[in-house]
């Protein structure tokens, strides 16, 4: 069967509508735009680092105040994300994401002239941090929307344009540096985050309408079907000639010399409109903001394995280099391990999608096993020793973090979670319990590593949270079903009540046919001798 596309008018902008997800097509333009608004946010945010020396030595300020520019950022890109989700609904993606980066950009562009470190709070870690959120959330959205089967292998490779981006913007920022300073290289990085908006108009509207099949019924089994519906109208009142209801039956029903007629389409003349079966009901409006989805025990699981695994994900990235450092590592020898685990990252992202495009599989189980894998990698760097024993962790910690990182958000749009219906509203509400974590994990991390003197108490605390992330992603599955099976149970029980109140439908006399027709004949006979 063909793919019929044709073009509608919706608020803001066209959309394409579509009889089912067209899994390719402008779905690869919009992947496309996906990588590099990944590459232009998450890379960016993860190459930051290379401004801190420069920063401290500016301001004249320690590391640690200098760190919150970035925290204030994350914080607000997740703590800000139903925001995105109402503004997506009401005004479209494309917008949304097109102004998320006129702010993300102008954020960088203003820091570069800044003049203390609060004036960096507020530039790029609010206004760049709002155009963080505004960008990234409202185009995975969309990508899910625009694939079915491939979903999860196109959003994997996708999201993998933050680790190139880690590989190319550190050295060239850093190179840049060396030309201009760093007041100039961060201009430049703002404009070139401009590619964002680019990016936006590059996302499509999608709206995805089954085709209905009308079936065309030979014409007496219509006029029987007519008259039986009809027939059961007039049983309110048999008596009444006037009842502004035609009488038509099939032609095998008619007793004696009546004939079938087909109905007239003039409108009735006792004040009866007529009703135009083709019309189409309007549409339901679109919710801004889809609270349902915290009704759904599965979701409210799934966002608590979000809200613990988070803790596992900033540990290594922090503590790896002052891990390795005291175990009398060398500087240039950490930054290996460091590139090491993005480059293992990569593959983990690809892997991960390969694996869950393969038909059948449950995906919520393949997750779950690469989360407890994952906690097994944040156990075992405590334990490392040496050069080869931090990069042997240091690999396997990002592979696996690879294959959760790059299809947690996506595998919301599995029917075992809330389905692609709901998961833009889903989605903002996942990410701004995440953002809980985000802002209270690297504190408490650091609070135990200076309580104990000792790196590894970190990990050990990120390997709790996973380990409590993947009880709760254990949960969503028997959830799903269990509440399933519940609602069926009282939707049966419901309709069982219904049937023994009703009773037994009334009785029709034999020969109510006959005296219904006889009745309309007499009528016509009486009118015409008048």
């Amino acid at each position: 069967s063909k793919m019929t596309v044709k073009a509608v008018k919706m608020p803001c902008t066209s959309a394409n509508v579509y009889t089912k997800v067209p899994d390719g097509g402008w779905g690869w333009t919009v992947a496309f735009a996906f990588f590099v608004v990944e590459a232009l946010t998450y890379g960016i945010i993860k190459s930051f680092g290379v401004f801190f020396n420069d920063l401290m030595e500016s301001f004249d300020e320690t590391n640690s105040r200098i760190s919150w520019i970035i925290s204030i950022c994350v914080f607000v890109q997740t703590f800000t994300a139903p925001l995105s989700t109402v503004l997506s609904n009401r005004f479209g993606h494309r917008l949304v994401v097109m102004a998320g980066g006129l702010l993300v950009s102008a954020g960088m562009v203003i820091a570069s002239f800044a003049r203390s470190v609060v004036h960096m709070y507020v530039t790029i870690g609010i206004v760049s941090g709002l155009g963080y959120c505004l960008s990234f959330l409202p185009t995975v959205t969309i990508l899910s929307q625009y694939f079915d089967k491939r979903r999860s292998l196109v959003t994997a490779v996708a999201s993998t344009g933050e680790c190139f981006a880690v590989f190319s913007f550190a050295p060239a920022i850093t190179a840049l540096k060396e030309q201009i300073g760093w007041r100039y290289s961060m201009l430049s990085v703002g404009v070139l985050q401009l590619g964002i908006t680019a990016c936006g108009s590059l996302l499509r509207p999608i709206v995805i309408r089954e085709q209905e099949e009308v079936k065309a019924q030979p014409p007496e089994e219509c006029t029987e079907t007519k008259y039986m519906l009809e027939n059961e109208q007039t049983c309110a009142s048999i008596e009444s000639i006037d009842s502004g209801v035609d009488i038509t039956t099939s032609p095998s029903n008619v007793p004696g010399k009546t004939k079938a007629e087909p109905k007239s389409e003039e409108p009735k003349q006792h004040g009866q409109n007529p009703v135009d079966n083709n019309s189409t009901p309007p549409e339901p409006k679109t919710k801004l903001l889809d609270f349902s989805v915290m009704r759904d025990y599965s979701f409210i699981c799934y966002a608590f394995f979000g809200l613990f695994a988070t803790l596992g994900f900033f540990a290594p990235s922090l503590y790896i280099i002052p891990l390795s450092r005291s175990l009398g590592i060398g500087k240039d020898h950490s930054a290996y391990i460091l590139s090491a685990m993005a480059i293992a990252e990569v593959f983990g992202r690809i892997f991960a999608g390969w694996l869950l495009n393969k038909k059948p599989i449950r995906k919520i189980y393949i997750e779950l096993i690469c989360v407890i894998l994952l906690s097994v990698a944040l156990v075992a760097f405590p334990f490392a020793s040496g050069f080869w024993g931090l990069m042997i962790c240091s690999v396997y910690f990002g592979f696996m973090l690879g294959t959760v990182a790059g299809t947690h958000i996506p595998l919301l749009a599995e029917d075992d979670v809330v389905g692609i219906e709901r998961m833009s509203s889903a989605a903002g509400v996942y990410v701004f319990i995440q953002s809980l974590a985000g802002l209270a994990g690297p504190p408490l991390a650091g609070v135990l590593v200076d309580t104990t003197k000792n790196y590894s108490s970190a990990f050990y605390s990120c390997a709790a949270g996973m380990v409590l992330g993947a009880v709760f992603l254990a949960l969503v599955r028997p959830c799903k079903t269990g509440l399933c099976h519940h609602h069926q149970q009282q939707q049966q029980q419901q309709q069982q009540v219904e049937e023994s109140t009703a009773g037994p439908p009334p009785e029709l006399p034999d020969d109510f046919i006959d005296m219904d027709i006889g009745k309309a004949e007499n009528s016509g006979k009486g009118s015409d001798s008048v």
